[in-house]
């Protein structure tokens, strides 16, 4: 039997952000955010993963997070430096495919995340069949050397956090 609310705590979220972002408290504000906690959740609970997630190393998922930290902070660094020493005609922008061994839809989505979130990323996609994510790099001079990075700082603690 399905539930009129799928995921209570993001129906009481929406619900409270859209009333602190409408700063009201009058009927038609409320009955929108009423209609939206509702809503959004029904609508987007496909996308939802299935099942419990199970995390079976969490001292290497700590790891990764300041591994993933880091990176973005030299990223943003790094972003900074080159945007404010080189002109766009030196840069090198181009995409980059990196092949993958992960196959868990959880550890794939954290993979999506970190590489998206870090500066100097601006897009990517897994392709459908999950073997490769395609990246948008804003300069990158050695596409081999960034898969490795890829696949040994990120790929390899998620495959032990989710597959192991």
């Amino acid at each position: 039997m399905k539930r009129w609310l799928p995921f209570p705590p993001l129906s009481l979220g929406l619900f409270v952000v859209w009333l602190l972002l409408n700063q009201s408290l009058d009927v038609a504000t409320l009955l929108l955010a009423a209609i939206f906690a509702i809503a959004v959740p029904l609508l987007t609970q496909s996308l939802r993963p299935r099942g419990t997630v199970r995390i079976r190393r969490p001292g290497t998922a700590v790891k990764l997070a300041f591994v993933v930290v880091h990176d973005m902070v030299e990223s943003a660094i790094t972003v900074a430096r080159l945007l404010l020493t080189r002109r766009n005609d030196e840069m090198q922008s181009r995409f980059v495919r990196v092949p993958l061994e992960l196959r868990d839809p959880n550890a794939l989505a954290a993979l999506a995340m970190i590489v998206c979130l870090t500066p100097g990323t601006a897009w990517g996609e897994i392709s459908l069949d999950r073997s490769s994510l395609l990246i948008h790099l804003f300069d990158e001079r050695d596409p081999e050397a960034f898969i490795a990075l890829v696949k040994s700082r990120y790929e390899r603690p998620l495959m032990e956090i989710f597959e192991s």
